[in-house]
């Protein structure tokens, strides 16, 4: 089956002129390149099938390149591949075919009808008109997937190689939770797998320029860091990793997938954001122990 993006770029890495320091940003789910054999596929209309982006966050952390760090972000929707998943994390009720049991079909994700290919986007609503073959998600997964992983592995690498140490942000956003106005709702929501995957130095750094901010900041609910996160976070081997979620209402209307006012304020944080974490000596964390708890799960 011949790609969906045969004639354009899935995704792209953005590099710096000279990467100065030893941080990679992720952004898997601003992807909006629809392609037209996909919507073609779904019972959705245009803006329903949007409501799974991470609308404008490539956007958001996008100076990252020109302040010297690489940002690799997505072109595919994430209704339509979600790199943040297992590579095989699939429901057996949207195939033709049987799954064997080399896919993963039991997981809390696929249950929910978000697994590597989703089933439904926000508000659960279904996204196909009949179900797919194994042969249209071996092309997404072999063609896009593995290749997005690579691309995500190599800038790792390098960083690792030319720093001694890595850390990446993985940037998203998340509707708005809860009422408006409760005083427990967070803007922002960090994921370090509980305490597992970053320095805590790092997290403590990045609450604290939200915090300043007047954002209301909360750690690992309902949000603790999905595949990427998990995966790549190996501070012992000198790989950090930090989910960021930031609040669409911040920057963005939810019904309408338009930027409002808040859009520039919260660019402008992310920058100082950037430039912060850029700065940052990361010698002075790369080998700061875990707490035995934490470091036994993380294991």
């Amino acid at each position: 089956m011949r790609s969906d993006y045969w004639d354009q770029p899935a995704f792209e890495t953005i590099r710096p002129r000279r990467m100065v320091a030893p941080i990679v940003f992720n952004s898997p789910h601003s992807g909006r390149v629809y392609p037209p054999r996909f919507l073609a596929m779904t019972r959705l209309d245009h803006l329903s099938i949007r409501q799974s982006e991470d609308a404008f966050v490539d956007e958001l952390f996008g100076r990252a390149p020109h302040l010297g760090a690489p940002l690799l972000r997505a072109h595919f929707p994430r209704a339509y591949l979600d790199v943040n998943r297992e590579p095989w994390e699939l429901d057996p009720t949207m195939f033709l075919e049987p799954l064997s049991d080399r896919f993963n079909t039991t997981s809390p994700r696929v249950a929910a009808g978000l697994g590597t290919l989703a089933r439904v986007v926000a508000e659960n609503k279904p996204i196909y008109r009949e179900r797919l073959t194994l042969e249209d998600a071996r092309m997404r997964i072999e063609g896009i997937y593995q290749p997005y992983h690579d691309a995500l592995q190599k800038l790792l690498s390098e960083s690792v190689t030319a720093f001694g140490v890595a850390l990446l942000v993985d940037c998203h956003s998340m509707p708005r939770i809860g009422r408006h106005g409760e005083r427990a709702t967070p803007d922002i929501v960090l994921g370090d797998r509980y305490g597992t995957t970053c320095a805590p130095a790092v997290v403590d750094l990045v609450e604290t320029i939200f915090t300043a901010a007047g954002l209301r900041v909360a750690r690992n609910r309902p949000y603790a860091g999905g595949f990427c996160t998990r995966s790549y976070g190996r501070p012992h081997h000198g790989v950090h990793a930090l989910q960021i979620e930031v609040s669409r209402h911040l920057y963005m209307n939810e019904a309408t997938l338009e930027k409002n006012a808040g859009f520039e304020p919260l660019r402008q944080l992310l920058d100082r954001l950037i430039v912060t974490l850029i700065g940052l000596d990361f010698f002075s964390f790369a080998g700061t122990p875990l707490p035995e708890v934490e470091q036994a799960a993380a294991e």
